[in-house]
């Protein structure tokens, strides 16, 4: 009988964490996070200028794109060791790089919303299959140090994302954006096609309730537990990530906006040398609080940002929260999860962090016209701090230190 939960490769039982396949999976993350990022800090701007969409519909047309991920990752958790893990990645990359084609010719702004929905499945399907995969590449007693290490290709993709947004777009035009956006997915496909990833055995129980969709199927509640301070982390990243170019213009501090990218991508690519380590020796209550705390401040600092030094650090404080907050609340994730689980584990984490992401700039257009953008940023600041007594209640208080020193 097979075993449950057994791949049929196991590239981390040796306790090495750098392998072929590892190194793959990175720069394939890499492309995918930077076709994201590409579209995500651009696509508000772009409403607001081709369509003359409000801030409430600039704000769903840049979260739509997480929305369809959120619904595809409903069933790529369910479905991914069904449909194998590889084929379901290449799969997505296909859909991923297809979509891309089709933001030029798009001429109203509900058919770019309905693309950028598309779009998203795909990047569904694919960031699921790939980060559940890659957890099986780590080593149990390294996931912390090896998340980090997997999550710099993400950290890269906020740098060099929304840099190269806004300068194609003051250079050039959005045309020629979107012909980098899917180049990048074309190559994210193109590496993918080399990456050899661990398939799982599935047991006769698993077969026999493949076509079952009970909430338990869906969602596994142990990760849950962490994915809801991701759900409220999200939320209050999204005003980042969506509403800071809008933010800098109206303050005259554009070029202060790509410098903050670009520090926050500095804070966090540092962090991934430190933090994972430090929770797989210390503890998740050692680095969870603290980053949480940074990342209120750095949200605090926005609301407050008199001058473009101000905003250059607010982006090291947020980029300490929330860019260490990604893979240190993933590994937690994974970790309480049993190992036939990690894939609707990592479905689980990443469904609740794209509601946040997905619905936050929706939300948030509805807040800016009664606040403002430095009223928006105060109210996130507050949200994030109420997340750390939300972390205490669903894991901070019963989270155990490791025994490993």
């Amino acid at each position: 009988m097979p075993q449950q939960g057994k791949s049929t490769r196991d590239d981390a039982g040796d306790g090495r964490l750098w392998s072929k396949p590892f190194s793959l999976a990175i720069a394939v993350n890499f492309f995918i996070s930077l076709v994201f990022y590409l579209l995500m800090t651009s696509m508000a701007l772009y409403a607001v200028d081709r369509f003359g969409a409000s801030d409430t519909a600039a704000g769903l047309t840049a979260g739509s794109f997480v929305l369809g991920a959120l619904t595809a990752r409903v069933f790529a958790g369910k479905f991914l060791d069904f449909v194998g893990r590889r084929r379901m990645l290449l799969a997505g990359l296909l859909f991923y790089t297809v979509a891309a084609l089709f933001y030029t010719p798009a001429g109203s702004l509900e058919i770019l919303i309905a693309i950028r929905v598309i779009h998203g499945a795909a990047f569904g399907l694919a960031s699921t299959a790939l980060s559940a995969s890659v957890m099986a590449l780590i080593p149990a007693g390294r996931r912390g140090e090896g998340t980090g290490y997997f999550s710099i290709s993400n950290t890269l993709a906020t740098a060099v994302g929304p840099f190269l947004a806004v300068l194609l777009v003051d250079r050039t035009s959005y045309g020629v954006l979107y012909m980098v956006t899917a180049a990048c997915a074309a190559a994210s496909l193109l590496v993918a096609l080399a990456l050899r990833l661990p398939e799982r055995t599935l047991s006769p129980a698993e077969v026999a309730a493949k076509w079952r969709m009970r909430p338990a199927d869906v969602l596994e509640p142990r990760a849950a537990a962490i994915a809801s301070v991701m759900l409220v982390a999200g939320v209050a990243y999204s005003g980042v990530l969506t509403f800071l170019n809008s933010y800098a213009q109206e303050q005259d501090m554009v070029a202060a906006a790509s410098g903050f990218f670009l520090i926050y991508a500095g804070v966090v690519f540092v962090s991934r040398f430190v933090v994972g380590r430090l929770q797989d020796t210390r503890g998740d209550n050692a680095v969870v609080y603290p980053i949480l705390a940074s990342f209120a401040v750095g949200l605090g600092l926005l609301a407050w940002a008199p001058n473009s030094t101000v905003l250059a650090i607010a982006g090291a404080f947020v980029g300490m929260g929330f860019g260490a907050l990604m893979p240190t609340a993933q590994a937690i994730a994974v970790t309480v999860a049993p190992d036939h689980r990690i894939g609707i584990a990592t479905s689980t984490f990443f469904l609740m962090l794209d509601a946040g992401i997905g619905l936050g700039p929706f939300l948030l257009g509805l807040l800016i016209p009664l606040t403002g953008f430095t009223g928006m940023y105060a109210v996130l600041a507050v949200v994030v701090g109420a997340a750390m007594i939300l972390y205490h209640f669903v894991h901070g208080r019963s989270a155990r230190r490791p025994s490993r020193p």
